[in-house]
């Protein structure tokens, strides 16, 4: 998936998302594990909101995503909060940095996104081999409750200034993936009602968090810390979002 007409919508279709408390909850469990300031990668970056606030509070940003449309975007808001961000077009398991990083995080579930198991554990990989020696990765993920539970074969609908949004799920029968389709209607003009249609197709794939923790102890990770969601409370078997704090060994 190219992301190219999501791209344009994305920040509309994320509105509900509180990306100063999400900064601040990774800023707060970066500084618990250690780490005040330093390199970081905001891997699956998109349109860069967080990168420009985790740069504002006070990390070395580098942005990396697959999307050129997204990286447009989140160029532009750097430049527009005048922050030195490094932004790479760059395929999470094919990520090849100059140098190693102090800190990464991956958000909004960029993760469940890869087509297999083995993309994630290759992902996985890349991410400690360029993270220093004690580095810390925090990332989160979209539950099999929430696949099986709330996205399952349910279908939303986004209605915005800018775009009117029919999302569909359709759980598949390993009861981890879903496949989603996006249809875009796009006004085309002010004055009439016409709507030009676009669409996009991709899938997510959830694990268990016995899985999740397999996969990051065969790529170098000790777990610190496993949250429902950017919160303190420990992981349920009703969470929709785990967020896992690793150390790199």
């Amino acid at each position: 998936m190219s992301y190219g007409v999501f791209a344009d919508f994305y920040d509309a279709l994320t509105c509900n998302v509180d990306y100063a408390a999400l900064s601040k909850t990774i800023c707060s469990l970066l500084t618990r594990y250690g780490l005040h300031r330093g390199l970081l990668l905001d891997l699956g970056c998109g349109t860069g909101t967080l990168s420009v606030l985790l740069s504002k509070a006070g990390y070395e940003v580098i942005g990396a995503d697959r999307s050129p449309d997204m990286l447009v975007a989140a160029q532009e808001k750097a430049y527009a909060a005048k922050q030195n961000i490094l932004f790479l077009c760059q395929d999470m398991t094919r990520l090849d940095l100059y140098g190693t990083l102090d800190a990464a995080v991956c958000t909004l579930d960029a993760l469940n996104h890869l087509p297999s198991r083995a993309a994630v554990e290759e992902t996985l990989r890349r991410v400690s081999l360029f993270l220093n020696a004690g580095g810390v990765f925090i990332f989160d993920t979209n539950t099999l409750y929430k696949h099986r539970a709330v996205l399952g074969n349910n279908t939303f609908v986004y209605d915005t200034d800018e775009v009117y949004c029919v999302w569909q799920n359709a759980l598949q029968k390993d009861e981890k993936t879903v496949e989603i389709t996006l249809d875009f209607f796009i006004p085309a003009s002010d004055n009439e009602p016409i709507f030009e249609r676009e669409s996009e197709q991709f899938s997510e794939c959830a694990y268990s968090d016995a899985e999740w923790r397999e996969m990051l102890k065969n790529a170098g990770f000790t777990v610190l810390g496993v949250f429902d969601g950017y919160t303190e409370n420990p992981l349920t078997e009703k969470s929709e979002r785990a967020v896992y704090a690793v150390r790199k060994e």
